[in-house]
């Protein structure tokens, strides 16, 4: 038997209890707890899905309703938000949770809130229908992977850090930016130059990777540098039957074949398992302009005098640029065969000191050695780091020197950002929560320790 004291008219009675009683209300409040989990899931989705419902597809996204529905979770969460507002019309929401002690370099947790475009009718679901398959489980919409996932996972693992009484040491902040899909010129590369971001002191950015098809994760050290080139040939206009030399589209034909032979070149040694594909300088034609136009179409008898085609050329930090250049000024441009080259958007490899830009992903790095913790704590475990093979907003990060990796906790994902049908398996969504969870305490609960630099025995 057992008993139990109630009070009662400001007397306390005790009530008896039997075994087989206590027995059916235990039994009870054991069935209860899954049903509780389920219902915490459901509301952490519905949040989910009422982010990705928000249209912030380029060229015209609706910054406001998302800053409006991100703002609201930081209230939910007491924690403090502002708007930076670089550019009218292209607010950044800045989250602050405070640490104990603010002295110390701060974290930084980055994601964009635009999307790009989608071709509504190629897709099974409405792209911002966020439709949960109850099927499969997956949830469909533009953003599911990139990369409205991880800044409302971010938000996730700080609600369930808040509710088990965690409080950081170091101060965490979380920027929900602009305009990362058209290159982040009124986003992030504002925001690194504002008076705000000094104040932050940031000592370790995170940022967005890329799903994996594999049972591991994916994070990202470095990126390649968008190279927009665009080469010109010109050359005496003719009739169309007539054979000479030196004609601007035979000068530009031999200059896409040239091209071609690079890029398979550098294709095959992806193919072959010798590189990745971030770790290759990748070449694609995007355009070709030529001809003589007509009002049906093009003049079909003549050779016209212009040809110009457009190329985006994506180069690893680990690439010589030098080397490259020559080869566009010599080979795949040469003014020989009258022919010049412009770029319509360049980015350095190296940061602003010279040095290729890149984060150390070895134990001189003391963030890429806490991550691999954490996540090992969550139970999951990373692939080898990698060169992520287009561009983010990570790149203004590593700019200016500070550490910053690219990470988004889906394993066992196609990748399919950019593409139609685009989504994010519900129970990898709630497991990048745990994730990122682990990663968050990880990160905010570390202190230097003098000794850091020859034994790690002391974290």
């Amino acid at each position: 038997m057992r008993f139990s004291r109630g009070k009662q008219d400001g007397y306390y009675h005790y009530r008896h209890y039997s075994f087989p009683l206590l027995f059916a209300l235990a039994l009870a409040l054991a069935l209860a707890i899954p049903a509780t989990a389920a219902e915490d899931a459901s509301t952490i989705l519905s949040r989910f899905q009422q982010y990705l419902q928000i249209n912030t597809a380029q060229p015209h996204p609706n910054y406001y309703e998302a800053a409006q529905f991100i703002t609201s979770q930081a209230n939910s969460l007491s924690l403090h938000s502002q708007t930076l507002e670089f550019v009218e019309g292209k607010p950044l929401i800045l989250i602050k949770w405070q640490g104990k002690d603010p002295t110390l370099p701060s974290i930084l947790l980055n994601s964009h809130t635009d999307v790009v475009p989608s071709e509504h009718h190629k897709w099974t679901h409405p792209p911002f229908s966020a439709h949960l398959d109850s099927t499969t489980g997956n949830i469909f919409a533009r953003g599911s992977q990139d990369m409205k996932c991880v800044g409302l996972q971010y938000l996730e693992a700080i609600r369930k850090l808040k509710d088990s009484g965690f409080r950081p040491l170091r101060t965490v902040y979380l920027s929900f930016v602009p305009d990362e899909e058209i290159g982040g010129a009124d986003g992030v590369a504002k925001f690194v130059d504002s008076d705000a971001f000094a104040d932050m002191n940031v000592g370790i950015v995170l940022d967005e990777g890329l799903a994996s098809p594999a049972d591991h994760y994916r994070a990202f050290y470095g990126e390649r540098s968008p190279w927009w080139l665009v080469v010109k040939a010109v050359g005496a206009p003719g009739h169309g039957s007539k054979l000479y030399d030196n004609t601007a589209m035979e000068n530009l034909l031999k200059s896409i074949e040239s091209i071609r032979r690079f890029r398979a070149a550098q294709f095959d040694l992806v193919k072959a398992g010798l590189k990745a594909e971030g770790e290759v300088i990748s070449v694609n034609m995007v355009f070709l302009k030529a001809g003589t136009p007509s009002p049906s179409g093009f003049v079909m008898n003549m050779q016209p005098s212009e040809a110009q085609a457009g190329f985006d050329i994506r180069v690893p930090p680990t690439a010589d640029p030098a080397s490259l250049e020559r080869r566009i000024a010599d080979e795949w441009a040469p003014a020989s065969r009258n022919m010049t080259f412009e770029f319509k958007h360049k980015v350095s490899v190296n940061d602003k000191f010279g040095r290729p830009a890149v984060t150390a992903v070895d134990s001189s790095n003391i963030w890429w050695a806490l991550l691999e913790e954490a996540i090992i704590k969550a139970n999951a475990r990373l692939g080898k780091p990698e060169i992520f093979p287009a561009s983010t907003d990570s790149r203004h990060f590593r700019e200016r020197g500070l550490p910053a990796i690219g990470f988004s906790p889906m394993a066992n994902t196609p990748i399919l950002l950019h593409d139609h049908n685009e989504f994010l398996n519900k129970d990898e969504y709630l497991k990048g929560i745990d994730v990122y969870e682990s990663i968050i305490k990880t990160y905010a609960s570390y202190i230097q320790h003098p000794r850091d630099d020859a034994s790690r025995e002391e974290l």
